[in-house]
């Protein structure tokens, strides 16, 4: 009788749903709540961007896109005599946004503006100028783009915790990439679903690469694969019709797929109304940031007023967290493996009393006393602090020579969905980020046009200010 029934009335594949959702979803559908978040998504993955124009990974990747020339150019964050086609500068631009780990964070576990931002600019920007795209158009795009990773990411038990085989914005941000640009170009469905399922043939990376600089490739590969899955599908390119509904294929990321049919649009509720992001205050991986919150709390202890910390009276740090070894690094010897390491957040903020971005540079972390105290560090996995972004705490037990212990825990960071950073903080960390590479007037040109971009008109006011200085002035502070 059930097949019966099926065959009569088949139900619409997971794949179809999705492309229904990407095709099907308009400006009306945006909530004010999903406006004011995706905003704030925005202008700090702009502000890491620029920030990220600065480092060696951005540098690298950009010179290696020169080779790429093309009659279409979009702009290069932060470098006005730098244009290259339109993916190429979707994939530098994600690098730059992803080169300190200083992007937003989503649970489950995956950095989603990263790999969708970079692309909608860049697309914006080459479009022919009529008709204009507006705010509204690139929120919108850019929130099919985030709803459909976070969709994904709910069709896994195993996506809940923090990764320990391959790196989630590789996978699920190729796709939000894909979904976002054919939403912005007006895709069929017919188109959106292929573009999905050529997507899925461009996605993946091992979470070996964590704690280098091939890692922020990740994010810029996802931006670049996405864009180019839909302009494969604009060109008839096509792919498996089931791909989000078979274990050989979306399912072939995760031991325990199940994947399920999007609701209707006129019951459709954005994932990002019910779940915010996570902010980072200083640029390493997010769970370290309980590291740094607990590690100021016992500092107190032992510091008073501006004295020096008392390592040479520290016996024992003991830091209670959950297992999650590619974070567990007890001597890191680069950048990229100290913004992945429990221990060295812990010893930088217990000895500086904070971490901020130049605590990550080579000479502060080969400090003798920072080297001293690292040699002092021990972990500790409680069964009941599992690693999930949205569950796990961190404590900190810091025991002196004469037997005197100081404990402190963190259970939610400032910046945290579940204590999120004020407007004003927002805002503060944008202008630190930016003005590395724009004036003061540009940086508050685009707070502004970024804190109202419902109403701008035409995007090609926003992508103008990205092009970066123009005076020897501000390209010197660049460099």
């Amino acid at each position: 009788l059930m097949d019966t029934v099926l065959t009569l009335f088949p139900l619409k594949s997971v794949t179809e749903s999705f492309a229904r959702v990407i095709h099907g979803l308009t400006v009306e559908h945006l909530t004010d709540h999903v406006i004011q978040r995706s905003k704030r998504m925005i202008l700090d993955t702009l502000g890491v961007g620029f920030l990220g124009t600065n480092t060696e990974v951005f540098h690298k990747a950009s010179e290696y896109s020169k080779i790429y020339s093309s009659n279409v150019a979009s702009t290069v964050w932060g470098q006005p005599d730098l244009r290259l086609p339109p993916t190429y500068a979707a994939f530098v631009n994600g690098v730059a946004i992803h080169s300190m780990d200083f992007d937003d964070t989503w649970h489950p576990a995956t950095h989603p503006s990263g790999a969708v931002l970079p692309v909608l600019l860049a697309l914006s920007e080459a479009l022919p100028p009529s008709p204009k795209c507006s705010g509204l158009d690139l929120l919108l795009a850019f929130n099919v783009g985030i709803e459909v990773q976070g969709q994904l990411l709910r069709f896994s038990k195993e996506a809940n915790d923090i990764p320990k085989r391959f790196h989630p914005p590789s996978v699920v941000g190729t796709l939000g990439s894909a979904a976002a640009t054919s939403k912005f170009l007006g895709l069929s469905m017919t188109k959106c679903r292929e573009a999905l399922a050529i997507a899925v043939s461009h996605a993946g990376a091992p979470i070996a690469n964590a704690a280098t600089q091939t890692k922020p490739l990740h994010i810029g590969n996802a931006a670049r694969h996405g864009m180019e899955a839909a302009f494969l599908a604009m060109l008839g390119l096509q792919g498996n019709r089931q791909i989000l509904d078979m274990q050989t294929g979306f399912g072939a990321f995760y031991a325990n797929y199940s994947p399920k049919v999007l609701p209707n649009l006129d019951s459709h509720a954005w994932l990002l109304d019910q779940q915010d992001v996570a902010f980072k205050r200083f640029p390493a991986h997010l769970a370290t940031h309980w590291v740094a919150d607990a590690a100021a709390s016992v500092r107190k202890h032992l510091v008073t007023d501006r004295a020096l910390l008392p390592i040479d009276r520290i016996a024992r740090i003991v830091l209670r967290i959950p297992d999650v070894q590619y974070v567990n690094r007890p001597f890191p010897d680069s950048e990229h493996e100290a913004r992945h390491s429990f221990q060295f957040v812990a010893c930088a903020t217990l000895l500086d009393g904070g971490i901020t971005v130049p605590s990550f540079h080579k000479c502060q972390i080969n400090r003798p006393q920072v080297r001293e105290l690292l040699s002092k560090v021990e972990l500790e996995h409680p069964q009941d602090n599992l690693p999930s972004f949205n569950t796990l705490y961190c404590e900190i037990s810091v025991t002196l020579n004469d037997g005197a212990t100081f404990t402190e825990r963190s259970d939610t960071f400032y910046g945290h969905w579940r204590k999120p950073l004020s407007q004003e903080d927002l805002r503060e960390k944008f202008r630190a980020n930016a003005s590395n590479v724009l004036s003061c007037d540009t940086v508050e040109r685009l707070t502004e046009i970024v804190e109202n971009l419902e109403d701008l008109e035409d995007c090609s006011v926003l992508t103008t200010l990205l092009k970066g200085p123009s005076s020897p002035e501000m390209v010197s502070k660049s460099i």
